[in-house]
């Protein structure tokens, strides 16, 4: 299924972040990295007026969102049982913000081989273009994490990273927010040891 890809567009952009949920913390590597960059990327995603809906994976026994990320500007929050974040209430939600829906979501969180999988192909299957952050990204095993990212782009997703959607969003130094997301990336993104045929991915940026 060949999608149409194109620059993003905030009016027409959804955030979704997938159970990142502090019971998860301990089994997870590197997960303090990637907490750093999705909270840059949240933060940018709400200075650019992105909606934002996020899960939590069955919150009862699994704990909240961490509280280092703010999320207080998400449309949703919404526990869940179901892997993919593609629920009922978050298609409604999804409903109420497009009048049907977006034409582009990044999606990023946990695990990258479980939820973020599944999530991504039931979006593909409704024909929304979907982005996999990959340095916002996490799974128990980092090899299943790169074997997710590797299928998800075989299977039509843009693999990408939290500064290229950032900067993708604002586009010009013009923008009205670009000060804003500025400050947000002048330190570079945190490694997060991504690999691709077995050599390491570099994940950041100079300063500006």
């Amino acid at each position: 299924m060949a999608l149409r890809r194109c620059h993003l567009n905030p009016k027409k952009t959804l955030f979704l972040l997938c159970d990142i949920q502090e019971k998860f913390r301990p089994a997870m590597p590197l997960f303090d990295n990637m907490i750093k960059n999705v909270d840059k990327l949240t933060r940018a995603g709400k200075a650019l007026d992105v909606p934002l809906i996020v899960t939590e994976h069955y919150p009862e026994k699994l704990g909240k969102t961490v509280a280092q990320l703010d999320v207080s500007h998400a449309k949703l929050v919404s526990g869940k049982t179901l892997f993919s974040m593609f629920t009922p209430e978050v298609k409604a939600v999804i409903q109420d913000i497009f009048n049907d829906k977006p034409e582009d979501v990044v999606l990023y969180g946990l695990e990258s081989h479980i939820c973020v999988e599944q999530t991504a192909i039931d979006l593909l299957e409704q024909n929304i273009n979907v982005y996999i952050v990959a340095d916002c990204c996490s799974s128990r095993l980092n090899q299943d994490r790169d074997l997710a990212l590797d299928r998800l782009r075989q299977a039509g997703c843009v693999i990408t990273t939290s500064e290229s959607v950032i900067f993708d969003l604002v586009r010009d130094k013009n923008n009205p927010k670009f000060d804003v997301v500025r400050k947000l990336v002048n330190q570079p993104s945190v490694d997060m040891e991504l690999t691709r045929n077995g050599s390491a991915i570099p994940v950041g940026s100079a300063k500006l």
